[in-house]
């Protein structure tokens, strides 16, 4: 009898894995790739991107270079992504050759273009914003409107808000995308995770706030029943159509009706989802390598009442570890201070993030305090 190839290798432990991108995503994975007895490969362009330090050999590499990833595929059991950026239709002939991918390519492939993310979307019936492809003229469309970079856009690079019809012009272009801007009441995200056995965990639900197209915070703290219930819907819809094997991020807003729209989703863990790490008794790296692994799921229970994340963005053009200021962050009560390793600091840089653990009973108490302690944060970060 002829066993598929990705039976096979369900049927044995997956001792190496390989990682492309060599980020803090890939290493954030250090801890739970020890704790699974699992050794990291990653392939990634430069000598002191983060993940390089934790890396049990390293393929120096182009993210999109698909002969390096034919190279990474030859010493691992299986490969997993840290970003979007590759070069999907230079790897898909490597499935013919028995090189498995989790989540696979063919879950990636409606997703990595942002446009075609939100086809995908609207044609299973989720709820997404309006949006066009871009063209030439565009009529009837009301102002304020919101472009964004069909691919590897990221950190607030490539998604603009344009306020008239010159300014559409003067950005758009056949890579962007228009979505209608929606005035929200807040912007919600959720860490979902699906294995192969097709268990599926979802994280709670946090509430995210950005600036300048970047988050800069993450509350942990009591969400509406029936708006949890309405999201978890989503996350499982979602990645049982896919057949997802890994970790998602879904970005959505909340309408003040208290409608739920997808804005956008990171196949792969995520920014928001980094409280994880010290909030649940499993950390979305933790969950990411054990679906990828073919593990069973670890609970996604919070460990605490409430949690605050806030991101440590570069403010200015330096090389600075900033030492003093990480150690003035560690004093707070409860906080865990991750320092990602990077070498140069430039506006808008994630350089790191702090969690704080909040205990208090009281769910307006318990914000409050995440609130009051993100400001002290950032007071001490920023000045």
């Amino acid at each position: 009898m002829n066993i598929p190839e990705e039976t096979k290798k369900q049927q044995n432990k997956i001792q190496r894995v390989g990682v492309i991108g060599g980020g803090q995503l890939a290493w954030m994975m250090a801890d739970a790739a020890k704790k699974l007895g699992v050794d990291l490969i990653i392939q990634t362009p430069q000598k002191n991107d983060p993940a390089v330090s934790i890396a049990q050999e390293i393929i120096l590499a182009e993210i999109d270079d698909a002969k390096a990833t034919v190279q990474l595929a030859s010493i691992c059991d299986v490969i997993t992504f840290e970003n979007e950026f590759i070069n999907i239709d230079e790897l898909l002939s490597m499935t013919q050759h028995d090189v498995i991918f989790r989540p696979s390519l063919s879950v990636l492939k409606p997703l990595l273009d942002k446009y075609q993310q939100l086809c995908y979307l609207r044609d299973m019936g989720l709820p997404v914003p309006k949006f066009w492809e871009w063209k030439t003229e565009i009529d009837g469309l009301s102002f304020p409107l919101v472009l964004k970079a069909r691919r590897h856009g990221y950190d607030g690079q490539g998604t603009f808000i344009v306020k008239d019809i010159d300014n559409l012009k003067y950005y758009g272009n056949k890579d962007i995308l228009v979505q209608e801007f929606i005035p929200f009441e807040r912007e919600v995200a959720v860490i979902a995770a699906r294995s192969f056995a097709g268990e599926i965990k979802v994280y709670p639900v946090v509430e995210t706030q950005q600036e300048n197209q970047v988050c800069r915070r993450v509350f942990v703290s009591d969400e509406n029943r029936e708006l949890v219930k309405q999201i978890e819907a989503i996350a499982q819809t979602l990645l049982n159509s896919l057949e997802v094997v890994g970790v998602f991020g879904i970005e959505m807003f909340i309408t003040k009706e208290n409608n739920v729209l997808i804005n956008e989703i990171a196949p792969r863990t995520h920014n928001s989802g980094h409280y994880t790490l010290d909030a649940c008794e499993t950390s979305q790296f933790e969950q990411h390598l054990r679906a990828v692994c073919g593990l069973p799921l670890g609970s996604t229970a919070l460990k605490t009442k409430g949690a605050v994340m806030v991101n440590l963005l570069g403010y200015e053009f330096a090389e600075n570890n900033y030492l003093t200021k990480r150690q003035q962050l560690a004093q707070i009560s409860n906080a865990s201070v991750w320092w990602y390793g990077k070498t140069e600091s430039r506006p808008g840089r994630k350089l790191g993030h702090v969690t704080i653990l909040v205990d208090e009973e009281n769910s307006a108490k318990c914000r409050q305090e995440a609130e009051a302690i993100a400001y002290l944060v950032e007071n001490i970060w920023y000045g």
